[in-house]
């Protein structure tokens, strides 16, 4: 169910309206002459999973060493 707000009631609560928004999807506000307009949560493109990496300045063949050192039993 679609509720359209109009102006003032979207002006007035506009972070409530912003909320409410991300939850359904989209808001629709009226303004008096009629015309409606449609608020929607930009969509994210990147993954939260991509982060930029850091340069540590440890070799390939250290981290192998620390691998095999960490599996190794005392």
């Amino acid at each position: 169910m679609t509720v359209v707000y109009t102006y003032t009631d979207a002006r007035q609560n506009f972070a409530m309206l912003l909320d409410k928004a991300e939850a359904v999807g989209e808001v629709r506000v009226k303004r008096r002459d009629g015309r409606i307009f449609v608020i929607q949560p930009e969509r994210n493109t990147t993954s939260p999973l991509d982060i930029k990496g850091i340069d540590l300045g440890v070799t390939t063949d250290e981290i192998v060493q620390f691998i095999a050192e960490g599996r190794r039993y005392s």
